[in-house]
């Protein structure tokens, strides 16, 4: 908090530090004798009629009320990191999409609109890095013409709690009814300690993934649609990839019972620097036996013989199991990032 030279609390936010990161101290409990004081650190997106909104770094609008603010102040864009690569968001955010290939893109001034048949919000939605080459209703307005010229229904990608993420598109989506259906993380680790994890089960690397890898993964519906999103198209050579060719993509698969799916899988998209993990998945009747981190460790040793040194992957946020799995392997959050759907017909927007 601030204090004044006279060693007192003071308020130095004012509302001409809507965009900032600020971090405020407030009364609750109505401000009466005794009451208690609550901390908030987020973005200031907005400050009307004596209410205070910051959002904070999982997304989460807090209101407060200017009457009860007892000090507050500005504060550095990020925190600094302890642990885990050093990465702006826009580089990670860039990675994460070319991991996912939309089968037709369009763009709207700094706008990407993706669509792959709704195979995926994050292959089915706007990733907005920039801004739109017209006014934010406008925008909205051609994005939601253009996925319903396709059956889709409209998504918004946004992230929070990184140097130039976008908490005040956030707010102005809330405020024009869009709702926030999903929340995830994208997670950061260094690669090589992955590698290092040794594992006694035989792990099968392809570079397409095949029926039983499909059998195994856990989202329905995968189709060639899929198969073009995933990266699991045969290339004409599978020792390596052209600057044509985009991203090396990885499937891994921990063998299981003949004639079944496998025991465990996993994705890997090797593009520059980074490995980006995806679609780990274990036979419930194998889990805790160390599949997840045995499939992982065989990608992560491919994707540092392509050169990359560092790694990322997403997680929702109620995914405990998985969070925890994660955590034990050196990652950390880097940034939360959401999928705002359009509203309702007859909605604001």
């Amino acid at each position: 908090m601030e204090f004044s030279a006279a060693g007192r609390l003071e308020v130095r936010v004012t509302a001409a530090d809507v965009g900032k990161r600020v971090s405020v101290r407030s009364l609750i409990d109505g401000g009466a004798p005794g009451g208690k004081f609550t901390d908030t650190v987020g973005v200031l997106t907005s400050w009307d009629d004596d209410v205070l909104v910051i959002t904070r770094r999982d997304g989460e609008r807090v209101r407060v009320d200017a009457s009860s603010l007892v000090a507050g102040k500005v504060v550095p864009a990020t925190p600094a990191r302890r642990r885990g690569p050093a990465a702006g968001y826009e580089e990670l955010a860039r990675a994460a999409a070319r991991a996912w290939r939309p089968l037709e893109t369009a763009r709207l001034g700094g706008w990407e609109l993706r669509a792959a048949a709704g195979f995926t919000r994050r292959a089915n939605s706007v990733l907005p890095l920039g801004t739109p080459d017209m006014p934010l209703d406008g925008a909205l307005a051609a994005v939601r013409r253009w996925y319903g010229e396709r059956g889709l229904p409209a998504y918004v990608q946004t992230a929070t709690g990184a140097q130039g993420a976008q908490e005040a598109l956030c707010a102005e989506l809330e405020r024009r009814g869009w709702v926030r259906e999903v929340t995830a993380g994208l997670w950061v680790g260094a690669l090589a300690p992955l590698a290092d994890r040794a594992g006694t089960e035989d792990v099968v690397l392809s570079r397409e993934a095949d029926e039983g890898w499909l059998a195994r993964y856990g989202r329905k519906g995968a189709s060639e649609v899929a198969l073009k999103v995933l990266g699991g198209v045969p290339r004409p050579d599978a020792a390596g990839k052209s600057e044509e060719d985009g991203p090396s993509v990885w499937f891994a698969a921990v063998p299981g019972a003949p004639g079944g799916a496998p025991a465990a899988i996993g994705r890997c998209v090797v593009d520059g620097r980074w490995a980006g993990f995806a679609a780990v998945e274990v036979d419930p009747a194998r889990r805790r036996q160390g599949l997840a981190t045995v499939v992982m460790a065989a990608l992560a040793r491919r994707a540092l013989a392509e050169g990359a040194s560092a790694a990322w992957l997403q997680v929702e946020e109620d995914n405990a199991g998985a969070r925890a799995l994660y955590t034990g392997l050196g990652f950390t959050e880097h940034h939360a990032y959401h999928h705002y759907r359009e509203p309702a017909s007859g909605s604001s927007s």
